[in-house]
């Protein structure tokens, strides 16, 4: 017969460094997990190619021209000006939130939208899409005009205003 003793100081300790290593796994896990999901599982987020983009603007009920206006390269400031902050507040309210992409090179898209309410001239309207790693990190509708306004997704209502505020 073999006897193995083993004192209650090690058993301890082993369980210590066990729960700190499952604590930091589930931590890792769930980050990686709301950053892939945006804050709102029911709205698709993938961008790996076209029909993905179109699917997600089409979710928001956006009709946009077939092929981008722009495909163009663009960092995330590591520190946020008073513009950048304001745009990420957008971003927040729409569930996205670029701080935790501060920094790093995102892709933008830039297509047409035609079907914006209440709007005379249609050619005037963008919708950007911000995607990083063949998810959308965030984006807006805007108008390109001098005094034109920029907004979330989401179809502004139809009750008198064209200033895209929802």
């Amino acid at each position: 017969m073999f006897v193995y003793s083993v004192r209650s100081k090690h058993v301890k300790f082993f369980l210590l460094i066990l729960f700190v290593a499952v604590t930091a796994v589930s931590l890792f896990v769930l980050a990686r997990d709301s950053r892939e999901t945006a804050g709102d599982s029911a709205v698709q987020i993938k961008a790996a190619d076209h029909s993905e983009r179109m699917a997600f603007l089409s979710q928001f009920g956006w009709e946009v021209s077939e092929e981008p206006v722009e495909v163009t390269e663009v960092i995330i400031p590591s520190e946020f000006d008073e513009t950048y902050t304001e745009y990420n507040e957008i971003q927040k309210a729409q569930g996205f939130d670029l701080s935790a992409y501060a920094g790093m090179r995102v892709k933008r898209w830039t297509y047409s939208v035609k079907n914006y309410p209440g709007y005379e001239n249609q050619s005037c309207i963008r919708a950007n899409l911000l995607v990083y790693d063949s998810k959308i990190i965030g984006g807006d509708i805007c108008s390109v005009e001098l005094d034109g306004f920029m907004h979330g997704f989401s179809m502004p209502k139809t009750d008198g205003g064209t200033d895209g505020t929802n």
